[in-house]
């Protein structure tokens, strides 16, 4: 006799997001046997050769290196630390299944963390409350058999493709470039799995995927390997979905992210707000669904290969700046959202993230304006950063000892040549003192001389920042002896302090008991429009007064699109949107935005400046 349902086979209604590069390394080796669905990143495979020594170790195998000298290492050791973590959440999860179901055993927890209504939990409840021993077993045993393991999400940023070069220089073919090489190691792991592409369209990249067969159907219409976008906007998801449908390749998840209330790189929107962001996924999603599997059947035929009968699932998960239950459950309930994202809060919790005890202390301790939106990225990309990070403290340092810049060992974000023939990274050394040269010997006024330099020095090293906090806690040697950490976590986390068990958190998310500080918080979506106010004032203070009409008419369809989340927002039936602190804030923010003027004199733009 079956105790429960699943629906659609979640055993949680939340997900931990990618974390910097170390941060979630091995997030699914903590999580993953709770049914807790996790992501981590398989660009740095310097970080993942520690890591898959560390833990073939820890658990007792033989642990072989894969050095850089033999072909196509990159892939090699991406792939075998794949194997290995899916190895060990199998491991976990069957030692899970087989304990006393006691209080304080982990299987106990499995089911104790669940929310509230969900089928297991009540499952579980009825089992403790049951008296009749036959029927207790009964349960119990059925109880058993509904554990699964959460799924296991590797993270691929797109743009991070640079070639790979052979001993004497010599590029070697695109197949052996950071996003495909990092890709194939994927791609030949032995396990289900899902890769989660972000940071932007690479045709390259897209296109390699057609090489291997995991990421098409097999015979009854499964996948082994499944395709998840993180996307900015709805447009973006249907003209990316439409790309490898037409390749045959169905994209089984859209993970729409809060371009600026978000951590790490903050890929802004232009004014769109997550709310109308959301709202046209739900009204579109039906229809995008079935384009899709048109398209994606229609190249299956053409290839010669099984075609989806039925259209496949498509998910549609959303992430950036949640921080309570009432918000979690309206945009999962009324977006018809599958999956919440929770991922900066996780920092603050050692049984899922590696965060070393120094930078755990300062986030322990911040204020709000500890997080601030940076240009510390190599990218060009906006980044959030940590002011008391010991990161920023070198940098400044450097910079006081007239030596900015990194020293660059890694090389992952080397993309700038405008001083070498090979690319360099805009954080090294090398490229910050050539540039400061060039500024020097334009002759410039003093302040603009030293603007111009500042917005040099500003980039920071982020493959060894954000690489170095799991060394740390593993007690590791730390390669160049470079010991700063970077964090990059989002602004919602000003609204946590303190560390907290994964039960608090847990219990956070599903409205248990509150973790968040005193400080007042507003909603989550007006929390992203104060952050896009302010941007948009940013930028267009950034660029002065002389600027061209195309960035007026940009500024315009910003403002507009803002002006537009401002009338959605205050028709959406969201209760804690109507609470009063939340409609003060909002009409705050409505009449902060008109103080911002964009209007056409003389080809300049008038600025009305404000403070939100």
């Amino acid at each position: 006799k079956e105790y429960f349902i699943l629906k659609n086979k979640a055993i949680h209604s939340f997900h931990i997001p990618v974390l910097g590069l170390s941060y979630s390394i091995d997030t699914p080796l903590k999580v993953a046997h709770y049914g807790i669905n996790s992501v981590f990143t398989i660009m740095d495979d310097e970080l993942i050769e520690h890591n898959r020594r560390i833990h073939f170790t820890k658990s007792g195998r033989t642990y072989e290196a894969i050095p850089k000298t033999i072909k196509d290492y990159r892939a090699k050791r991406i792939c075998s630390y794949i194997n290995l973590i899916q190895d060990l959440v199998e491991e976990n999860c069957n030692a899970l299944k087989v304990e006393t179901l006691n209080v304080g055993t982990k299987i106990w927890d499995y089911f104790e963390m669940l929310e509230q209504g969900h089928a297991l939990k009540e499952t579980f409840e009825t089992w403790k409350n049951t008296e009749d021993t036959q029927k207790k077993n009964e349960i119990e045993k059925s109880l058993r058999a509904s554990i699964v393991a959460g799924a296991i999400e590797m993270n691929i940023m797109s743009k991070i493709d640079n070639p790979s070069f052979d001993d004497e220089g010599n590029a070697l073919p695109d197949e052996y470039s950071d996003a495909l090489s990092a890709l194939r190691g994927f791609a030949q792991s032995k396990g289900e799995a899902s890769i989660v592409f972000s940071a932007g369209y690479n045709p390259r990249l897209y296109n390699y995927v057609e090489q291997f067969e995991d990421f098409f159907p097999d015979e009854q219409g499964a996948l082994k390997k499944k395709i998840i976008l993180k996307v900015s906007d709805y447009r973006s998801a249907l003209v990316q979905g439409k790309i490898f449908a037409k390749k045959g390749l169905w994209v089984s998840e859209f993970r729409i992210e809060s371009g600026l209330n978000c951590g790490g790189h903050a890929f802004a929107t232009d004014g769109l707000l997550l709310g109308p962001i959301l709202e046209e996924f739900k009204q579109q999603r039906n229809v995008m669904s079935q384009e899709l599997w048109q398209l994606c059947n229609n190249a299956l035929t053409a290839k010669n290969k099984t075609i989806f009968k039925e259209c496949p699932q498509l998910k549609i998960s959303a992430q950036g700046g949640i921080g309570t239950y009432a918000e979690h459950q309206f945009i999962q309930e009324y977006y018809q959202i599958d999956s919440i994202g929770w991922g900066s809060p996780f920092l603050l919790v050692p049984e899922a993230t590696n965060v070393d005890p120094a930078t755990l202390n300062q986030l322990v301790k911040a204020v709000p304006s500890d997080y601030y939106l940076s240009n510390a990225s190599p990218l060009g990309v906006p980044f959030n950063n940590f002011r008391p990070s010991s990161s920023e403290h070198q940098r400044q340092n450097r910079i006081e000892k007239n030596r900015p810049g990194s020293p660059c060992y890694k090389k992952f974000l080397s993309s700038n040549t405008e001083f070498t023939d090979t690319p360099i990274c805009t954080a090294s050394r090398q490229y910050q003192n050539l540039k400061i040269k060039e500024i020097k010997s334009k002759h410039l006024s003093a302040e603009e001389t030293q603007r111009q330099i500042d917005r040099v020095t500003d980039k920071d090293c982020l493959c060894e920042g954000l690489a170095v906090s799991s060394l740390i806690i593993h007690n590791e040697p730390l390669p160049h002896k470079l010991n700063a950490v970077n964090i990059c976590p989002g602004p919602n986390l000003a609204f946590f302090s303190g560390i907290f068990s994964l039960k608090e958190m847990i219990g956070h998310i599903y409205g248990q008991k509150s973790v968040l500080n005193k400080l007042t918080r507003p909603h989550v979506f007006l929390n992203e429009l104060k952050l896009y106010i302010q941007y948009l004032k940013n930028q267009m203070n950034e660029l002065g007064q002389e600027i061209s009409d195309k960035q007026i008419k940009y500024f315009q369809k910003f403002k507009s699109n803002l002006e537009l989340g401002i009338e959605y927002y205050k028709q959406l039936p969201c209760k804690e949107l109507k609470e009063k602190v939340n409609l003060d804030t909002l009409k705050q923010y409505e009449e902060e935005l008109l103080l911002v003027s964009v209007t056409e004199n003389n080809n300049s733009v008038l600025i009305h400046k404000a403070l939100v």
